[in-house]
Formats: structure tokens, C-alpha cells, sequence
């Protein structure tokens, strides 16, 4: 007889869960089901049992208006997160000096795994030794508009937003550039009006 064989989900997978069991002529092998989909890299670097961070799911739009947060990120090193919603999920940048609301600035965004829509609600602390540790406080939220789709700027490597935010009002630009050889490096700019 041939052995079953199943897939399992699993959210967090730290170790490869490989189990026979034997019973008579048929066996069983439970293998980890590869993690898919635009959350997959966000999930693989969470232990939900220990961090309050949400877990969520790609979520379709409902409202015509698509939301910004910039979250102040006190981990290894203070940062904020800059964050758009664009396919039902958070695109996310970690931009070290903060925006700025100054034009001659170009600032360093470097683009992190996607994170689920419910974290632009998120504020609290990760706890030590989890991915990302530290305070995280919303420093700036609302909406924003595009002219252009979000998914093909995204691609694109050029994305041109105007933001309704408490703090940050205004167009800025996010720019895909090769600083240091890596693809993950952009320049978030406050446009001139």
C-alpha cells in the first residue's frame, strides 16, 4: 500500500514537523504545507502565541478611500514604518529617519514584508527576542490618493501619492533605487506643490 500523505497549514514555522505513523501496512506522513500568499513572509516571522501583533488575512477593499500609517518603531533602532494599503494588504518601507515634510530631503526606505491591513490600528509592545521587539506607536494616519494604480507603481518601482494625514499632508513620491546594490532600497521624497 502506498503511504498517505497530508499537508498542514502551519502559521509559524520555525522547524519542519516530519511524522510517520505506522499502523499495519499504511503509513502517514504529515508535512508542512508551504506558506503562500502576499502574508507569508509577515506570518513566517511571528510567534502569535507570543506577540499581540494581528495576524489578519488579505482583505478586499470596501471603501474607496485607501489608508497610509507611519508607526514609530522603537526596536533594535528607532524607525518608522511607513505603510499603504495597496491589494488588501499594508506595503510596508522602514524608513530610519522618519518622513520628512521637507522637499530638499530624500530619505532611505527600505521595503519590509507586507503586513495585514489590521496593523495600521496596531500600537503596543512586541515583546523581546520576537521579530521587531520593541514599542510600536502610531505616529500618523489617514488616507491617500493615487492617480496612478498602486499595484503597477509598486511594480513599477515609482509611486506618486498625495496624504491626508494629521502630520503629513501633501504629495511624496516613493522611488525604487539601487543604493547599496539592493532592489529593497527606495527614497521617500516630499514632492514641491
Amino acid at each position: 500500500m502506498f503511504p498517505f500523505i497530508f499537508f498542514v497549514r502551519m502559521g509559524v514555522v520555525r522547524t519542519y514537523l516530519k511524522a510517520i505513523f505506522e499502523k499495519g501496512s499504511n503509513s502517514i506522513l504529515i508535512l508542512p504545507m508551504p506558506i503562500s500568499g502576499k502574508l507569508a513572509k509577515y506570518n513566517s516571522k511571528r510567534d502569535f502565541k507570543k506577540t499581540s501583533e494581528p495576524k489578519g488575512a488579505v482583505k478586499r477593499k470596501k471603501s474607496k478611500n485607501s489608508i497610509f500609517v507611519v508607526q514609530k518603531h522603537q526596536a533594535s533602532h528607532l524607525h518608522y514604518d511607513f505603510r499603504l494599503e495597496v491589494g488588501g494588504v499594508l506595503k510596508s518601507w522602514a524608513v530610519p529617519k522618519g518622513p520628512s515634510k521637507n522637499s530638499k530631503d530624500k530619505r532611505l526606505a527600505v521595503m519590509t514584508e507586507d503586513h495585514p491591513i489590521e496593523y495600521a490600528k496596531f500600537q503596543g509592545e512586541i515583546p523581546e527576542g520576537e521579530y521587531g521587539g520593541g514599542r510600536v506607536e502610531i505616529w500618523d494616519s489617514g488616507a491617500y490618493e493615487s492617480e496612478k494604480s498602486m499595484k503597477s507603481a509598486v511594480r513599477d518601482g515609482q509611486i506618486e501619492i498625495e496624504l491626508f494625514g494629521k502630520r503629513l499632508k501633501g504629495k511624496y513620491a516613493l522611488i525604487r533605487t539601487k543604493i547599496g546594490g539592493n532592489s529593497k532600497n527606495w527614497l521617500l521624497i516630499r514632492m514641491k506643490e
